[in-house]
């Protein structure tokens, strides 16, 4: 959840060139202005792309420790570059990018496309691959959202996971577990077009507390069973509020997103040598206004906006697309599942109006969600009737009808049990 993953097909959000980098901003209206740019790019919503992350286990024990060397001889040249410096760090032979969280979780970011058919045989065929280079050294994925037989270990040695370690220790246990126990499924979406693109960002969160209760698949951690749907969810709110709260509807969700960019105080500040640790409370908007710590700062640049964009864990995340984050990671079979409701549902702008309409009484109850469920009465209400959407709207895509008809068997039986579940 913590690595940062560009969607450069789709985008010009990857790294900036030096000279744009390297511009100082001069004021916070420059600031909001650049935020909004590079969040929020409009157009007709044609690319979706998903990134899984998963637990790692050795297969004859789960709860052994991992070592990261066996990781390392297990992805061979896709070994990403935070645990071996050295590595050529290949793609998966689909072409997805691999990247590992702190606790040596493994993500693979699609490459976006523009087939959901095209999409789902490409990120089986690389999790399939991944999951038998693992199996040769003796290891396999885990199949839920948070480690369910470990407590969390930090093992990249990098700044930024040190100092974010360091940053998250006093508000107790949610920040750890985050960064080193958890395995989400993210799904990227187009914003849409200027007119539309209100009514997506609210719908994508008002889906939030549904889905999340939905496909709610992390209740036991580190060998504990801890009451709770999703505690990886409860974990990244455990963490700082002003960094992961969801973001309410807006008429201009560029503007508000802008807005707070710049009033969320730094996670952190790169230096070029010891540690990165931010002054406490000091803000993006302080640091360009030279305000209280900034002082003794440089002034900031485009480079370090872009890096300060890194450390939102929002529900959902713009990054000139949406990033659908609230999701746990599912058993690897499943994985398209929740994908396919997410784009069926924001296909067409009718579906859309219904969505919000359907999630519009439990839109804000993420804690509830998390915490209970399809427990929740209304919460599984919403939940029933968005699935039964998504499924009516799912035979708009160009997915197979054996795969259309799994999922919909699939989600249904899901809905029906975790509304039987005490």
């Amino acid at each position: 959840m913590t690595a940062v993953h560009e969607f450069p097909k789709r985008t010009n959000r990857s790294a900036p060139a030096a000279d744009l980098a390297a511009k100082v901003v001069s004021d916070r209206a420059e600031g909001e202005s650049y935020v909004a740019s590079v969040c929020f790019k409009h157009g007709p919503p044609r690319l979706f792309g998903v990134e899984l992350e998963y637990t790692v286990h050795y297969a004859d024990d789960p709860r052994r420790p991992l070592n990261p060397d066996d990781l390392a001889r297990a992805l061979g040249v896709h070994t990403p570059r935070t645990l071996r410096p050295e590595s050529p760090a290949l793609p998966l032979p689909g072409g997805s990018p691999m990247s590992l969280e702190p606790g040596c979780q493994v993500e693979i970011s699609a490459l976006p496309q523009t087939s959901l058919r095209k999409l789902a045989n490409t990120v089986s065929a690389d999790l399939a691959y991944l999951a038998d280079a693992l199996a040769r050294k003796g290891l396999r994925l885990g199949t839920t959202g948070i480690d369910a037989h470990r407590t969390p270990a930090r093992l990249l040695d990098t700044e930024r996971y040190a100092t974010m370690e360091r940053r998250f220790a006093p508000l107790g246990t949610g920040g750890i577990t985050m960064m080193c126990s958890t395995a989400g499924l993210q799904v990227c979406v187009d914003t849409g077009e200027a007119a539309d693109a209100a009514s997506r960002w609210a719908a994508v969160h008002a889906l939030g507390p549904p889905l999340l209760a939905a496909f709610a698949n992390s209740r036991r951690h580190a060998g504990e069973d801890t009451g709770a749907a999703s505690a990886r969810w409860l974990s990244v709110m455990g963490t700082e509020h002003s960094r992961t709260f969801a973001a309410d509807a807006s008429p201009d969700p560029a503007v508000s997103w802008a807005r707070r960019i710049m009033d969320t105080p730094l996670m952190l500040l790169r230096r070029p040598e010891g540690s990165w640790d931010a002054p406490p409370g000091l803000t993006f908007a302080d640091w360009v206004a030279r305000r209280g710590a900034a002082g003794v700062l440089a002034p900031p640049t485009v480079g370090d906006l872009d890096y300060h964009l890194t450390t939102m864990f929002t529900p959902v995340r713009p990054q000139g697309y949406l990033e659908v984050r609230y999701l746990d990671a599912q058993e690897p079979e499943r994985w398209l599942y929740p994908v396919a409701l997410l784009v069926a549902l924001l296909a067409k702008p009718s579906t859309v109006d219904k969505v919000l309409a359907i999630c519009e009484p439990v839109a804000r109850c993420w804690r509830e969600a998390a915490r209970c469920g399809l427990a929740d009465p209304a919460i599984a209400a919403a939940a029933a009737a968005v699935v039964d959407l998504a499924c009516a709207e799912l035979t708009t895509t160009d997915l197979p009808a054996e795969t259309i008809a799994e999922i919909t068997d699939g989600v249904q039986r899901l809905v029906r049990a975790g509304r039987s579940k005490p």
